[in-house]
């Protein structure tokens, strides 16, 4: 049975003390999962993923930005996420910091800063845990672009296809 394809942007929002905001999602898919916020493209419209991201950041989070504040760090495609829907999802890091203080809770779940030490120890999705967090720290301010077949029974078999870390300063 095929199944449909989504697209979707993540955005990977930091404040000044470097801590990643995410948000503890209230609705499908991953409820209950910490990720960083986004959503899906509004492809009848025939939205980009530049101009989706922006108005991710503007619904979720109150934040106005345009498209030369945001860096493109990976593209993940998923084949068969939970057996439910095949994903292409944009990554996204807002250059501009953020205040100390989290956006309020809004109808897609609430949002809290995080320090990175911390990540290991939330309740996130087994794709990200176990390959996009650590490819996205790895390529922070470069780009990747990877893709994950999912597999019935929670195994995940990951391809990098390109990987240019950021230069080193």
């Amino acid at each position: 049975m095929p199944l449909p394809y989504k697209i979707a942007t993540l955005l990977y929002c930091f404040n000044e003390r470097d801590e990643v905001l995410l948000l503890e999602r209230a609705q499908d898919p991953n409820r209950g999962f910490w990720s960083p916020g986004g959503g899906k493209l509004k492809t009848d419209l025939g939205e980009s993923p530049y101009t989706c991201a922006c108005r991710e950041a503007h619904e979720e989070m109150g934040l106005v930005i345009t498209p030369r504040e945001l860096h493109l760090t990976g593209l993940v495609s998923e084949f068969g996420y939970a057996g439910q829907a095949h994903w292409l999802m944009f990554l996204f890091e807002v250059k501009t910091k953020l205040t100390a203080t989290p956006p309020p809770p809004h109808a897609e779940g609430t949002f809290r800063f995080f320090p990175r030490a911390e990540l290991p120890a939330l309740h996130i999705p087994q794709t990200d845990r176990e390959t996009i967090w650590p490819l996205f720290w790895q390529h922070r301010g470069g780009f990747f672009a990877a893709h994950c077949h999912c597999h019935p029974g929670g195994r995940n078999d990951w391809t990098l296809e390109e990987s240019r870390p950021a230069p080193r300063a």
